[in-house]
């Protein structure tokens, strides 16, 4: 979950400007919907039962929702979902695929006196300010509703992440992901996951919140982790040679590990139920 610096005063202390407050990345994603939908990864069956069956009953709400990948599983469990997105080229993608989306920022949202079993947010809560997003959460919840925040860990193995670091501060230096290290380790995203779970405590308005965590491998081609790479929030907005420029060292990168390599995921997910009034 990166921060992005600011310009400010010498002397000043830096204030770290949270994701969810950069909208121009933020909606950004919608650039290329058909792409995002087919190179981004699900998530584990497993988290999604645990989700549907931990909930009081079928009613989603999609935080987020995107394409659609999370909210296609929670439907083919059963779920009834309506999605919220603030890129309508990304809801227009989503309703294509038959899904009930309305566009918004989730902050902004007007739920309408709705309420539902549970509230989603599948790789996306970081784009939503994590406190008023709590609260809207727990006001659209039915007592004992399930929140559930969740992503994946995109790291790459070494021989692939270095030689993309190197290739984007060469052709980005300005951009703002410039100076992220190569690989984070996972107590990064554990952190991040650990203060979305104090956002939720500070409601008074959830049981303690739980910390998730699944495991699981993907392997990848060449061709595929290329058309995965341009669907993320630091390639999005890069001009075509500068992304030609990172593509083609990662490229180079995979062609030396053999054409493919193996993914190690891990998803990370933090869930609470909502208390009775």
């Amino acid at each position: 979950m990166p921060t992005l610096p600011r310009e400010r005063p010498e002397g000043e202390r830096p204030e770290p400007v949270r994701p969810h407050q950069v909208r121009q990345v933020a909606e950004s994603f919608g650039a290329d919907a058909q792409r995002y939908d087919l190179a981004r990864p699900g998530y584990p069956d497993v988290l999604v039962a645990r989700i549907v069956a931990g909930s009081p009953g079928p009613d989603v709400l999609d935080v987020g929702c995107g394409t659609g990948i999370a909210a296609c599983q929670f439907r083919a469990a059963g779920c009834a979902v309506l999605g919220v997105e603030p890129d309508a080229r990304m809801a227009g993608f989503a309703r294509a695929g038959g899904l009930e989306v309305e566009v918004a920022t989730f902050e902004a949202w007007e739920p309408a006196g709705r309420t539902f079993d549970a509230v989603i947010a599948a790789q996306s809560w970081h784009w939503v300010d994590p406190v008023a997003g709590a609260a809207k959460a727990a006001e659209v919840l039915r007592p004992h509703g399930r929140l559930a925040i969740f992503g994946h860990v995109f790291e790459p193995p070494a021989e692939v992440a270095e030689p993309f670091a190197a290739a984007y501060r060469r052709m980005a230096p300005d951009s703002p992901f410039a100076g992220q290290p190569a690989r984070r380790p996972p107590e990064t995203y554990r952190a991040g996951y650990a203060k979305i779970a104090d956002t939720i405590r500070a409601t008074g308005r959830f049981g303690e919140p739980e910390q998730w965590r699944f495991d699981w491998e993907r392997s990848y081609t060449r061709d595929q982790w290329l058309n995965l790479l341009p669907t993320t929030g630091g390639l999005t907005r890069l001009h075509s040679d500068q992304l030609a420029g990172i593509l083609g060292a990662v490229g180079d990168a995979i062609d030396a590990l053999g054409g493919r390599f193996t993914m190690h995921y891990t998803t990370l997910a933090t869930s609470a139920v909502r208390t009775t009034p």
